[in-house]
């Protein structure tokens, strides 16, 4: 099945909702930036995830596994500082 640019938007946004309790109880915050044509989720870690060392791993094994299982057609998570 194939989800208009609109729909995965959404999807995403549900699941990063889904997981931004889990940030926050960190001091961090996740933002949606962008689905990109190619599939790749691009987002901006706030708060205590923007500048903790283990973000990279939090985002790979939580955000972007996370997003992955639910939505398989996701390539990848990446955190862009804007």
């Amino acid at each position: 099945m194939t989800y208009s640019k609109e729909e995965m938007n959404q999807k995403v946004i549900n699941v990063l909702d889904q997981v931004r309790p889990y940030l926050q109880a960190d001091g961090g915050d996740i933002n949606f930036v962008e689905l990109t044509d190619d599939l790749v989720v691009n987002v901006e870690l706030t708060g205590a995830c923007g500048t903790c060392a283990f973000s990279t791993m939090t985002l790979k094994n939580g955000v972007e596994a996370t997003l992955k299982k639910i939505i398989p057609e996701i390539k990848e998570v990446v955190a862009v500082n804007l």
